[in-house]
């Protein structure tokens, strides 16, 4: 007896979309691309910036950038054309049926509400549960996406959050109405690697336990590698090869894929950040302390302080690189924002070649505040919607260096083209790039400012493996060259092997292990660090080892000295 056949749940052929381009005519971003994807299945979609993941991602859901429109084929998720459909139609499938995990968390949540109230409105819109209901679950969810101290999480706003915090809120508001298909585009570039190991093993268990299928979009390829059992691999708007990740990543058919698996980090063999000899101080950190208040806005007086910095002590040698490690939560950014002046700490001093300066960058010098710069995690957020990114980056050169704006746009052209994009790019706004072209109009911004210091903020988050390595040549030639200093922040611990000779870990606003960074990946003096490595080099298994979870962790007590 013959078997019915069952229909794919998402079914995609000749799908093309396109946006406005200056000239009154469409610039195609997806061409021609065809794909099926069955219940339960699980599918990565890898590629370069600008390939077309994201915009395959939002077809899915019927949503595309403004001016965007789909200008052929059809895309059926469980039997609805979505090219076709009516809003309404859109609105019942979003969220019950389909839902997305965006790449910038802090865009797609609401700045004055409580990111508690957040999920609870979705529970409470998709599923109609009442607000007591609502709010258990929303507890619930926090809990299994492993957020600390959940009761205090839901009253807190999203800018009190770090950034791995507010992407776990994303997927719990994406998770609450157990949606037969789950999109993440690029879900885990703000989560450390224990962390990304927690949120990947939920993420497998959701699908085995309910049967939904999952589309990943990740420049990741360990990520889409653990995860995927099928991967699709895009370029220039077309799908250049597709099929069973094992196959695909162990024999791959075209060049461009190999290209993609060559320029993939890892921490296998010696590590080509080699030490650097001494060269004088530059800049000392001592006693850095700073506590954020959860609560509202009108309780801020009586809410608890949580500390984020607790007693840093950090010196930095000129052309020296430390990298920064920890979990999410653990200090990393507050200390980059402290160094850098956007944050003023509650106690400590922080000089610059031996002079004392400010701790608010307003009240620095215009000199001061040009030899410390920094590149934020979230590029989107530090880049002015209303200004196109041609301007973003002559405005240092203009400000700093008097530069002419015939003179500035052609050094802005310049610094771009060093990062691979198109000079064409600077006349667009930063809305109409992709994540990872817009993180690197955030580091050219930087560069114009020729910093002494730059600090480094999970720059590579955003980038593709490809990008990414070459980024990582250009900073590390640009460090030796300039006797350019850099602390650089990140989860990803291929890019400190990579980059920095010298680590420091963090937990809990403390120093919890420092040193060389080939010392410290291979002998690690904390059970902590340990954690991190094992989370870092795991292939087959996203669970923590038994009793690891909680170690008993002691603060690094003497100053640190980075030389």
């Amino acid at each position: 007896m013959a078997h019915p056949v069952t229909d794919p749940l998402v079914s995609v052929e000749n799908l093309s979309v396109g946006y406005g381009a200056a000239d009154g005519g469409i610039t195609t971003v997806l061409n021609g691309v065809s794909l099926s994807i069955a219940g339960g299945e699980t599918v990565g979609i890898v590629g370069e910036s600008g390939s077309g993941k994201s915009t395959l991602a939002r077809a899915l859901l019927g949503y595309l950038r403004g001016g965007g429109q789909f200008t052929g084929g059809q895309c059926l998720i469980d039997g609805l054309d979505v090219t076709q459909a009516d809003r309404s139609a859109i609105g019942t499938l979003r969220g019950l049926k389909v839902a997305m995990v965006p790449q910038n968390p802090l865009a797609s949540l609401t700045y004055h509400i409580p990111v508690g109230r957040q999920v609870d409105e979705v529970l409470m819109a998709r599923a109609g549960l009442d607000r007591r209901a609502a709010r258990q679950r929303t507890l619930d969810l926090f809990t299994e996406m492993g957020l600390p101290d959940p009761q205090g999480i839901v009253g807190r706003y999203p800018h009190q959050l770090s950034g791995g915090q507010r992407q776990r809120v994303v997927i719990a508001a994406a998770l609450a109405c157990d949606p037969k298909l789950l999109v993440l585009d690029e879900p885990t570039t703000a989560l450390d690697k224990t962390t990304e190991a927690q949120v990947l093993d939920l993420v497998q268990r959701l699908r085995e336990a309910r049967g939904s299928a999952l589309v990943l979009v990740s420049h990741d390829l360990n990520v889409v590698a653990r995860v995927c059992q099928r991967v699709i691999v895009m370029k220039d708007g077309r799908i250049v090869e597709q099929g069973p990740v094992a196959r695909v990543f162990s024999a791959p058919a075209t060049d461009y894929t190999k290209t993609l698996l060559a320029a993939s980090l890892d921490l296998d063999g010696p590590s080509p950040a080699g030490d650097q000899p001494p060269s004088g101080k530059l800049i000392e950190a001592r006693s850095l302390d700073f506590a954020y208040r959860g609560g509202s806005l009108f309780d801020f007086a009586r809410a608890p302080a949580r500390k984020s910095l607790d007693g840093v002590d950090l010196t930095l040698d000129r052309g020296s690189v430390i990298g920064v490690i920890g979990e999410s939560g653990s200090g990393k950014t507050t200390l980059a924002m402290v160094l850098s002046g956007l944050l003023a700490p509650n106690s400590g001093s922080l000089t610059l070649d031996g002079r004392s300066i400010a701790m608010a960058a307003g009240a620095r010098s215009a000199e001061a505040r040009r030899r410390i710069q920094i590149v934020f995690q979230d590029p989107l957020s530090s880049l002015n919607p209303r200004q196109t990114v041609g301007a973003a980056i002559m405005r240092p050169l203009q400000m700093f260096f008097g530069l002419s704006r015939a003179k500035a746009r052609a050094r802005a052209g310049d610094l771009i083209g060093e990062l691979g994009l198109s000079s064409d790019l600077l006349e667009r706004y930063p809305r109409q790039l992709s994540g990872g072209q817009q993180q690197r109009i955030a580091i050219a911004r930087a560069f114009a400012a020729e910093p002494d210091l730059l600090v480094c903020d999970e720059i590579t988050s955003a980038l593709d493996a490809s990008v990414q390595a070459q980024l990582l040549g250009r900073l590390q030639d640009l460090q030796r060259r300039n006797g350019t200093s850099m602390i650089v922040i990140t989860h990803d611990l291929a890019v400190i092997w990579r980059l920095a000779p010298q680590v420091i870990v963090m937990k809990d606003g403390r120093i919890v292990d420092a040193g060389r960074t080939a010392d410290i990946f291979s002998h690690p003096t904390s059970d902590y660090t340990r954690l991190l490595l094992e989370a870092a080099t795991a292939t087959a298994t996203f669970r923590r080892p038994a009793g690891s979870i909680a170690p008993d962790i002691q603060p690094v007590s003497q100053p640190i000295h980075v030389a």
